[in-house]
């Protein structure tokens, strides 16, 4: 019996590999969108920007779809970025910059990753959506090089950083991670099968 197939709506490796672990045990054989699609994120929400992906992609795939956005929403600064937070500025170097400058010297660094991911038929009607928040505080400076938020997001549980958490704590305390969990039978469901 063949897998069935399961379309990650983004281009991402990392992000669909990252996501792809999370459903890990279920039996389905899981793709990235195509290559050259590029889905704008013209939504004012994070539901929306997800609907838009994964109703896009599953109408051109033809296959069961899941898409996500997310963000880091700094209580400080009003929980912005937050959908803006890919656009929040043009490197990775220059987004610490930024929102390290917009906190300044404020012990106040409370934050948290959002997630909302979308389950969608293959002809695009979303079945499902799920959300998971991964609540921690910044730190005055990037805790390795080369990393975006995730360096300088302490997660308090776990006593590190969101970039350094492990596989199985990304799935149990990260957002995207909070968001699968919940998507998960769901799918298994549609899909008719069983783990």
């Amino acid at each position: 019996m063949t897998k069935p197939l399961l379309t990650i709506a983004s281009g991402n490796p990392q992000k669909v590999a990252e996501i792809e672990a999370m459903l890990g045990p279920l039996p389905l054989r899981v793709q990235r969108q195509p290559k050259n699609l590029d889905v704008q994120e013209t939504g004012s929400t994070y539901l929306e920007n997800a609907l838009l992906k994964g109703q896009t992609v599953a109408s051109i795939t033809r296959s069961w779809t899941i898409a996500d956005d997310s963000g880091l929403e700094v209580d400080a600064l009003q929980g912005e970025p937050g959908i803006y937070s890919a656009r929040f500025a043009q490197s990775n170097e220059e987004k610490i910059k930024k929102i390290l400058s917009a906190l300044g010297d404020t012990p106040y660094r409370s934050a948290r990753f959002h997630s909302v991911m979308v389950l969608c038929d293959p002809n695009g009607n979303p079945i499902k959506n799920a959300e998971g928040i991964c609540w921690g505080e910044l730190l005055k400076a990037p805790a390795y090089v080369g990393g975006e938020f995730e360096s300088l997001f302490w997660v308090k549980e776990a006593q590190c950083t969101y970039g350094e958490l492990t596989q199985e704590q990304l799935l149990k305390l990260g957002s995207r991670g909070k968001a699968a969990r919940e998507i998960a039978p769901y799918l298994l469901k549609e899909l008719g099968l069983k783990i």
